[in-house]
């Protein structure tokens, strides 16, 4: 077989070259200047992206801690240790001291390194990386840049006026909202709001416009809209439900995981119906999201009938990428624009629940120039007015949402019981070769 950068040259280089992005980033988002978080790409053995996270910097189960600092030379004080979540720990490496550690003695361990050691003696799970969690396309999502459609074009798939959702509270973690959108687009009217930081503070408004190094003009920064335009296709799905948009993904479209659960475990003394997540991570050795996967433990032990669901990403493939592939979600697959096959580059598996129409959807986006950052089209300038068309597993995870919450409108049901509901009527008009397949109002048949 081929590798796959002879197969898919592009892919792969569009793919490195988001990486490299989403890594210069973060190394420049330190407070006043100070460098930021060193983040390491690890690439696979046919050229694409393992993973990616923050070195020096590991996440650990809390009853192992002090073993694991001795075994990697790390002080035995809690200086270093800041809580996550209930079992789960950020512990920070510095320099190894003790002189029994013979393959990490005289240095600070690297995160590798230190994971291998502990999986040796203690077994794998017991520390992870801080992974980077993004919406960028490193494999998640979206598949495409933003392509222009005309002013005033109406959204696709249209506003499902017999749904309401009214009542219904969903919490969309992104990369926040764009200003004044409800009054540009009357479906994101009334109750779409910002999130807040863990310390209460209401989020600003998303960037709208950068400083452009090739050309000198303002324009559109990489990943602005994305969490607006997901808030859309929920809105057209549930015209009144509540949204919190909340800017998480604050950095290149992306976050860490410690980052990511601090602020979601915040959110749950919100009463939410829907948690929703355009975001994936392929991991290390495929273990799954420590500290996400505890706090989805802590919404099934104490916020019953709360639903959390989530994009299968983008890289075409088996691969279970998370939080997608834990069972607590409802991870969402992307159709083909006829809205019966697969869409090229949507992940699927048994690990896929659902697949619903991401291909060429049209929603609520920013005004003005974007200088596009991949091949084939990298330096083509798109001007647009507001709205945009655009594919990924991003956008057919909020179809899904939405009709999740139009069901618990309908029928009274928790977040939980219409999720099964509608994947149970999925499941009963799948289609071969592809999967369970849940299509927006007027469509839910197939017609």
């Amino acid at each position: 077989m081929k590798r796959q950068e002879e197969q898919f040259p592009r892919l792969v280089g569009k793919v490195r070259g988001q990486a490299e992005r989403i890594r210069d980033a973060f190394a420049a988002s330190g407070p006043k200047g100070a460098n930021g978080p060193a983040i390491v790409i690890v690439h696979d053995e046919e050229g694409g992206i393992a993973y990616m996270y923050a070195e020096y910097q590991l996440l650990v189960r809390d009853e192992y801690l002090e073993r694991v600092q001795v075994r990697l030379g790390q002080p035995t004080d809690r200086s270093k240790v800041t809580r996550i979540i209930e079992g789960i720990v950020h512990l920070a490496l510095e320099r190894a001291k003790n002189p029994k550690i013979k393959a990490l003695r005289g240095e600070t361990p690297t995160v590798r390194a230190a994971c291998q050691a502990i999986d040796e003696e203690f077994g794998e799970g017991i520390v992870t990386p801080n992974h980077v969690l993004t919406v960028a396309p490193v494999g998640p999502c979206p598949a495409t840049e933003p392509q222009e459609v005309y002013d005033q074009i109406e959204p696709y798939p249209g506003i499902c006026t017999e749904n309401s959702g009214e009542g219904v509270l969903v919490y969309i973690g992104d990369t926040g909202l764009l200003e004044d959108h409800a009054v540009d687009h009357p479906w994101l009217a009334g109750d779409v709001r910002r999130g807040r930081d863990p310390d209460g503070n209401i989020q600003p408004w998303e960037t709208t416009r950068q400083a452009d190094p090739a050309g000198g003009v303002q324009k559109i920064p990489e990943y602005t809209g994305h969490g607006t335009f997901v808030a859309g296709v929920v809105r057209c799905m549930a015209p009144k439900a509540e949204l919190i948009v909340a800017n998480i993904f604050k950095i290149a479209g992306s976050t860490l995981e410690d980052r990511l659960v601090r602020q979601l475990r915040h959110a749950l003394g919100l009463g939410v119906d829907i948690f929703h997540l355009s975001i994936t991570a392929p991991t290390r050795q495929d273990i799954p999201l420590a500290a996400f996967e505890r706090w989805l433990n802590l919404i099934h032990r104490q916020y019953e009938g709360t639903v959390c669901v989530v994009a299968a990403g983008n890289d075409g493939g088996r691969r279970p990428v998370w939080p997608a592939a834990l069972p607590q979600t409802v991870s969402v697959g992307a159709l083909a624009a006829d809205w019966r096959n697969r869409a090229s580059f949507s992940n699927y598996g048994s690990w896929v629940n659902v697949y619903a129409p991401g291909r060429d959807l049209i929603n609520a986006f920013a005004t003005g120039p974007y200088r596009c950052q991949d091949d084939p089209y990298r330096g083509e300038v798109r001007n647009f007015y507001g709205m945009a068309k655009w594919s990924g597993t991003s956008f057919s995870t909020p179809i899904v949402t939405g009709l999740i919450a139009a069901r618990i409108w309908r029928t009274g049901e928790s977040g939980q019981q219409a999720a099964a509901a509608l994947l149970a009527e999925a499941r009963s008009q799948a289609i071969p070769g592809t999967g369970p397949i849940l299509l927006p109002c007027g469509n839910r048949n197939g017609t």
